[in-house]
């Protein structure tokens, strides 16, 4: 049978190869360092547990609103007016089935053929392969290693054209960590509200920051802004909740109401039980989530120095998520690589670690490390690392 055009245009994992080759050595007895984690090493707090297991015990189990409980959406209101003194009301808000899908049902709901998406990179690599899914066109601008890894205003000005639709912000950045300061998003908000272009902020890092910095919604800083913006958000990160699948969207009542009237074809309601977990974990508090802060805060700390003197990587120190990206085009080529994705495989072969290649986030030259585990296996991985770069070298 012959497939839709559309799954055609997809471009396969740039990570599937390498967790594959991953999990087969596992398989055969190996000791493999996996350092490609997209999710906190740490299970959900217990209250969040507690709370999903009494809502099934209290017998809600059955379908809800499309777009979310009410009561979950008071929680995210409450949410944003406390941590960014943001109002929102709740035709303003609907949750889903995780950031992924709620990012997947906006592109679906405001892009047509030959509209243009403004994505900067090194992106997420699903952002220009939900924008295709939407018959969009994603167009990138690449954030620079000497700039942080940010786009300037004047790349975004380049790049809109009348068919420019949104505009993509994520920070802190999935693969960099990179996060922009509140005047860098003032002046990046200011060329979509001179165009009419929509800022999609996809904020689900946003409580994982260090060493001091304050996360900003490009949201909060203006109402104009507010109205140009759709906030993205959830709890798979700040509350280590990746397998609840529990994200929303927060702006235009007139892109949520579509946003809701899809989701209903899709997929009915987000789970319920893990919608009572969510109210927790937004009116509740243990202090584990800023544990959890302070956990990889002090593994970046604890890493970052001895990832940079190893021959030839370099790497800008992040701001917040939970990702090194360091530079390793010099080593691969000090090693005899002709790319990064040859030096990453070979590094799983002979020393057992696995970082995820940079390729797939539109920059070749880098790798993903995670330092979503614990800090003895990043010790080891790093050793065995500066091993690999050491031999080849003298070879």
């Amino acid at each position: 049978m012959k497939l839709a055009k559309r799954v055609s245009t997809l471009t396969p994992s740039s990570t599937f190869a390498i967790t594959a080759k991953a999990k087969e050595l596992r398989e055969q007895g190996h000791d493999v360092i996996g350092l490609g984690a997209g999710e906190p090493d740490f299970n959900t707090p217990a209250y969040i547990i507690q709370a999903a297991i009494r809502s099934m015990e209290e017998g809600h189990t059955k379908y809800t609103p499309s777009g979310g409980l009410p009561k979950l959406k008071e929680a995210i209101i409450g949410k944003f007016q406390r941590d960014q003194q943001l109002s929102y009301s709740a035709a303003e808000i609907i949750v889903g089935s995780g950031a992924k899908h709620i990012l997947y049902t906006l592109f679906q709901a405001i892009l047509d053929e030959g509209d243009e998406v403004i994505i900067p990179s090194p992106y997420w690599v699903s952002y220009p392969e939900q924008v295709k899914l939407a018959n969009g066109t994603p167009l990138f601008i690449e954030g620079k290693e000497e700039n942080g890894f940010k786009v300037t205003t004047d790349q975004l000005e380049k790049a809109i054209t009348p068919q420019t639709k949104a505009f993509i912000l994520n920070s802190p950045s999935n693969p960099t960590g990179a996060m922009y300061a509140e005047e860098e998003l003032r002046q990046l908000g200011d060329v979509c509200l001179k165009h009419d272009v929509l800022i999609i902020s996809d904020e689900i890092y946003e409580k994982l920051v260090y060493d001091g910095a304050t996360h900003t919604s490009v949201a909060q800083l203006s109402p104009e802004l507010k109205e140009q913006t759709i906030v993205v958000n959830g709890v798979s990160k700040s509350h280590s909740m990746t397998g609840w699948r529990i994200g929303y969207a927060a702006g235009n009542a007139t892109i949520i109401k579509a946003m809701t009237n899809l989701a209903s074809h899709s997929t009915s309601n987000p789970t319920t039980n893990a919608q009572y977990g969510t109210i927790a974990a937004y009116t509740e508090d243990d202090g584990s989530v800023e544990t959890m802060r302070q956990a990889f805060e002090q593994r970046l700390n604890g890493i970052y120095e001895r990832l940079i003197t190893i021959p030839g990587i370099t790497c800008v120190k992040p701001q917040g998520a939970f990702y090194l990206f360091p530079n390793v085009r010099e080593a691969a080529e000090l090693n005899g690589f002709a790319d990064v994705d040859s030096w990453v495989e070979a590094l799983l072969e002979e020393e057992k670690v696995a970082l995820v290649p940079g390729s797939g986030f539109g920059a070749p030259n880098n790798v993903r490390l995670s330092y979503a585990t614990s800090f003895e296996a990043l010790e080891e991985a790093l050793t065995r690392i500066e091993r690999f770069v050491k031999a080849k070298a003298r070879a």
